[in-house]
């Protein structure tokens, strides 16, 4: 199965050898999103409910360039660096995504780059 790779504009700049988004048949694998500003390259200062906002919006441009959207989303893996936030995180997850919601998993992480608070990865589906 040939890959097919998706470099967006308006999108962060990978910070390592990976691909921000990859086709393999009808799957959409997007890499791990940051709270990364695409614009500067910069962390997104505030809570945590700010840098969850970011990587959503991070993995739509992603998403967008593949031409998706959210609501193709079959499976979601958070990373979070303190399970303490996990309601807020939620939160905001739950504003960008729609019923019937993919299937998640949440995992409280030791770190993760740039000390960022949240990380977020999809798979999304062609159909």
């Amino acid at each position: 199965m040939a890959k097919q790779i998706v470099v967006p504009k308006g999108a962060p700049a990978p910070i390592g050898p990976y691909s921000p988004g990859v086709w393999a048949g009808d799957l959409f694998f997007v890499s791990g999103q940051t709270p990364i500003d695409p614009a500067t390259g910069a962390i997104v200062a505030g809570t945590v409910a700010d840098q969850a906002r970011q990587s959503i919006a991070n993995v739509r441009t992603i998403l967008e360039a593949a031409g998706l959207g959210l609501d193709h989303v079959v499976k979601a893996t958070l990373f979070i660096k303190d399970m303490n936030d996990f309601a807020t995180i939620n939160e905001v997850y739950a504003a960008h995504f729609a019923k019937p919601y993919p299937a998640r998993s949440c995992v409280e992480v030791a770190r993760l780059p740039r000390d960022v608070l949240v990380e977020i990865e999809v798979v999304a589906s062609r159909s």
